[in-house]
């Protein structure tokens, strides 16, 4: 009898287990300023049966606002402000509904755009599982991982990747690990 209860009580916690992970709602959001980043996080949301929601800058971004070899340039002179927080448009609704958030963008100056700090803060984000993504001609988001690490602590920030040109395949098999 004794056997039987234990099973019963680890079949009920399994059981649980696999319907709360099913139960889980996801959303993946993106900052593309060419298209590349976007392209990714579509697949990701077809792939994981997500929700998909745009960053978009309230000002959108000229190619002249994102040359990077122009100090004046408007993406030149958020990223040597750290601080500089763009404005976007704020209408993603039921933000608290969601568990699990992928975060796209492209890397610039070897870290996360900061409107990307702009759309954490504005919709917090605590205690969710956080998942960043990236595209770059060069670079890898693990900087930009360790400073949102340590400047927004209580999110649970659980990876990043870069992604440019993952075949479907390696993209199932890299979300499949993240939901580990």
């Amino acid at each position: 009898m004794k056997r039987i209860l234990i099973f019963a009580v680890i079949l009920t916690t399994l059981t649980s287990c696999a319907q709360n992970d099913k139960n889980m709602k996801t959303l993946v959001t993106y900052f593309s300023a060419t298209g590349n980043t976007e392209a990714v996080a579509k697949q990701i949301a077809d792939i994981t049966g997500a929700d998909i929601f745009e960053i978009r800058p309230e000002v959108p971004y000229s190619q002249a606002d994102l040359d990077w070899t122009d100090k004046t340039s408007r993406s030149s002179v958020e990223m040597n402000d750290r601080s500089f927080r763009p404005a976007f448009i704020k209408d993603l609704k039921n933000h608290d509904d969601y568990d699990v958030i992928y975060i796209g963008f492209p890397i610039w100056w070897y870290t996360a755009p900061t409107i990307i700090n702009s759309f954490v803060e504005e919709y917090g984000f605590e205690g969710k599982k956080v998942v960043m993504f990236a595209t770059s001609g060069g670079s890898t988001p693990e900087k930009a991982l360790k400073e949102f690490k340590a400047a927004y602590p209580e999110i649970d920030w659980v990876e990043a990747k870069l992604l440019n040109g993952a075949t479907e395949k390696q993209l199932k098999t890299w979300i499949e690990n993240v939901k580990k």
